[in-house]
């Protein structure tokens, strides 16, 4: 197999948590460009909408379904719309999350098992129900989560995100267990880190701390608008079908500083 058909997506369909704009809709739009048609979710129909009218005005087919996965009876719901319109689920990107800022003496409890519920749980449960009803039974899939370099390390003293963090460490370790229970139906499970890219939830916190980021980081610079396309499209693709449990950092090298 040649190289550009190792990284094609070709015939494939991709289900993309959190879609709807930032990371998500950045990596929607690199899958779809190479060539996987695309469902997308997120809570807000309008930023659906919006990504949508985005991914078709570059030729990619999308499906929008509205649904929060906090609530995990909406799960099967959503697995059964984009099974309903495409037939399969090839590729997952776990991306939807959630992050809140407070000490730890202070954190409020129903903010940390909102964290919790949205980055760890929800991701489970939709791994397993996707790994159930799509990948399993053709064994065959590729299941990417979206943890983070907070997941890594420690944070700045000046930022206080105890249960984002924790909730990204978790899923770092997430991502090892089910690729090693799920490599016996040849499903690949890798997790990509992100450092600090401009987005909703970073704003104010870039806004205090951005050039402090930039001075610490090796390359100098925050992530931008197709950092993520590239690693997103090969743990995606066939040039990666040897690769599982493995952890990504996309971060400019600030996690080896």
């Amino acid at each position: 197999m040649g190289v550009e058909k190792l990284f094609s997506l070709e015939g494939k369909i991709a289900l993309i948590s959190g879609g709807s704009r930032g990371l998500g809709l950045q990596m929607a739009q690199a899958l779809g460009e190479m060539g996987a048609r695309i469902a997308i979710t997120a809570r807000k129909e309008t930023e659906l909408a919006a990504a949508a009218a985005h991914l078709t005005k570059l030729g990619i087919e999308v499906l929008t379904t509205a649904c929060d996965l906090s609530r995990s009876e909406a799960i099967p719901g959503l697995v059964e719309a984009v099974l309903a319109r495409y037939g399969s689920i090839d590729i997952l990107v776990n991306n939807a999350g959630a992050s809140w800022g407070a000490p730890a003496e202070d954190h409020p409890h129903d903010a940390w098992r909102k964290v919790m519920g949205l980055n760890i749980d929800a991701m489970f449960f939709l791994s397993q129900e996707v790994g159930k009803r799509a990948m399993i039974p053709k064994r065959s899939g590729k299941i990417i989560n979206i943890a983070s370099i907070a997941g890594l390390t420690g944070n700045p003293p000046d930022m206080c995100t105890i249960a984002y963090n924790t909730s990204k460490g978790a899923a770092v370790n997430f991502t090892r267990a089910l690729a090693a229970e799920w490599g016996k139906h040849n499903i690949n499970v890798n997790a990509l880190c992100p450092g600090f890219f401009p987005s909703k939830m970073s704003q104010g916190i870039l806004e205090k701390i951005g050039d402090e980021v930039i001075a610490a980081t090796p390359l100098q610079r925050l992530g931008g608008n197709e950092d993520l396309m590239g690693a997103a499209v090969f743990l995606a693709s066939e040039a990666s079908r040897h690769i599982t449990g493995q952890v990504v950092a996309v971060d400019g090298g600030a996690s080896i500083v």
